[in-house]
């Protein structure tokens, strides 16, 4: 328990960055309107390919014994891949509703 407690003093401050990152990001995701907020979604999710990368290379660095770097790095790559595909298949649905009708 000690050790907890010393390495949560320790990052004292990364904890105040997230706490503060979450009410930041609520603020501006409120105040985005519905109407925008799909395509918003859909390229954020795109952008997670960075979260694949870097997995990967958190996979690639861990060393081989280490099961839970390895089995986290996995589950990071998959969901993320997930993520992406997502992103990527909202924004072509939202994409065939612009597109005109062709006639037959």
């Amino acid at each position: 328990m000690q050790n907890i407690l010393s390495w949560i003093t320790a990052n004292e401050q990364m904890f105040y960055i997230v706490i503060l990152m979450i009410f930041v990001g609520i603020e501006v995701i409120g105040r985005v309107p519905s109407v925008l907020h799909t395509p918003l979604m859909s390229g954020a999710n795109a952008i997670h390919g960075v979260v694949v990368i870097g997995a990967i290379i958190v996979m690639g660095k861990a060393e081989a014994n280490n099961y839970l770097s390895l089995i986290l790095g996995f589950l990071a790559v998959v969901l993320g891949t997930l993520n992406v595909v997502g992103g990527f298949v909202v924004t072509d649905r939202m994409l065939e509703m612009f597109k005109s009708k062709k006639k037959k």
